[in-house]
């Protein structure tokens, strides 16, 4: 399956690496694809300082966790993404939250599902008939 993850599940993969969201991204011979927009990496840097102290983290062990994790995500420039595909996923979450907007596009440009624990951004976009969502407990073996 292709999934789009979203910065919120690779944060709690951080911050847990015993959670679920943590061995679903880490599992070994996984059928599933992990991707996300580069401005994923950009985001877990600015909170890099409240993830480790929420965790209790050395700069060291963030750092093993964060190459971990996302050594298993293949990060798409948003830049390459269609300008209609990203009009049309702005039009979807310019009133529920446009932080999401490239996720949701890169969704639709490779034809995927997002897995997001945002669950304003679920109702809002399933208001408007999108329901593109893959959830944990189906990525689950």
């Amino acid at each position: 399956m292709i999934i789009v993850v979203d910065t919120n599940i690779v944060f709690s993969a951080i911050l847990d690496p015993q959670s679920n969201f943590a061995e679903t991204l880490l599992k070994p011979k996984s059928k599933n694809r992990f991707y996300s927009t580069t401005s994923l990496i950009l985001e877990i840097d600015r909170h890099k300082a409240k993830i480790k102290k929420l965790a209790g983290y050395s700069e060291e062990e963030f750092q093993f966790l964060y190459r971990q994790i996302t050594s298993k995500i293949k990060f798409y420039n948003p830049n390459l993404i269609p300008s209609e595909i990203l009009s049309y996923a702005h039009n979807l979450c310019h009133d529920i939250d446009l932080e999401d907007t490239e996720f949701v596009a890169l969704t639709e440009h490779i034809r995927g599902n997002l897995w997001s624990g945002d669950k304003k951004l679920k109702k809002g976009l399933a208001n408007k008939g999108w329901s593109k969502f893959v959830s944990l407990k189906e990525l689950l073996p």
